[in-house]
C-alpha cells in the first residue's frame, strides 16, 4: 500500500516579495510564486505521482497553489478540502508591517524572539506552539487516517502550519523546526509505515 504524503508550502506571495509579516492576511501569488507552483505540479508528475484527495487552507494564496499543482498534474477537479485548521501563524498586530520596520520599532532582539521562539507569540498573535496546537490535531484527526488508507494526500499550506506537520513527522524538537525552512512552492516527498513513521521522504527541487 502506498501511504503518500506530499506537502507543499504556497508559492511566493506578494507579500512575501514586499518583505511583510502576512500572516492571516490574503493576497494573492506574484507571477513567481504562480510559476513555483506550477513547477511544483510538474515536477510531482515527472515522478510519477498522482493524489486522491488534497488539503488546504482558507487563504488564498494557499489555495492557488494548490489548484495550480493539481492542474498540472491533470487532476483538476480533485476533491480539495479548505480548513482554517491550515492557516498560516496568525502574526497579530505585526501583520501587514514591513520585517525591516518591525525591527527599527520594536528592536531586533524582540522581534528575532516572536520570529524564531517555539513558544513567544507577537502581540494579538500565536507563537509556532499555538500554530501546533491548532494544525496538530486536524492533522491527527483529519488526513493522516485517509493516508493510512492509501489515500495520496497532498497538503498545499503555509511556511508554519506545515511546520507543525514536519516537527511530528521527522521528529523535531521545538529547537530544531524553529531552524526548518520550508522554500516557496518546493514539494517534500513522504511515504509513511503503518504506525504513521515516515519510511521515506525525499524533497523535489523547484
Amino acid at each position: 500500500m502506498d501511504r503518500l504524503l506530499v506537502l507543499v508550502r504556497h508559492g511566493q506571495s506578494e507579500w512575501n516579495l514586499k518583505n511583510l509579516f502576512t500572516g492571516w492576511r490574503d493576497p494573492g501569488l506574484t507571477e513567481k510564486g504562480v510559476a513555483e507552483a506550477s513547477r511544483a505540479g510538474a515536477l510531482l508528475a515527472a515522478e510519477g505521482l498522482s493524489f486522491d484527495i488534497a488539503y488546504t487552507s482558507l487563504l488564498t494564496r494557499a489555495q492557488r497553489t494548490c489548484q495550480l499543482v493539481l492542474g498540472e498534474m491533470g487532476l483538476a477537479d480533485l476533491k480539495t478540502i479548505a480548513d482554517q485548521a491550515l492557516n498560516e501563524r496568525d502574526y497579530g498586530d505585526l501583520s501587514g508591517l514591513n520585517k525591516d520596520d518591525a525591527r527599527a520599532k520594536f528592536g531586533e532582539e524582540q522581534v528575532h524572539s516572536w520570529r524564531r521562539s517555539y513558544d513567544v507569540p507577537p502581540p494579538g498573535g500565536e507563537s509556532l506552539r499555538d500554530t501546533v496546537a491548532r494544525t496538530l490535531p486536524y492533522y491527527v484527526q483529519e488526513i493522516l487516517p485517509g493516508v493510512l488508507r492509501g489515500e495520496r494526500t497532498l497538503v498545499a499550506a503555509h511556511g508554519n502550519s506545515l511546520r507543525a506537520l514536519v516537527m511530528v513527522l521527522e521528529k523535531l524538537s521545538p529547537a530544531g523546526i524553529m531552524k526548518r525552512e520550508l522554500a516557496t512552492g518546493a514539494p517534500i516527498v513522504y511515504r509513511l509505515g503503518p504506525d504513521a513513521t515516515v519510511t521515506e521522504k525525499h524533497d523535489l527541487i523547484v
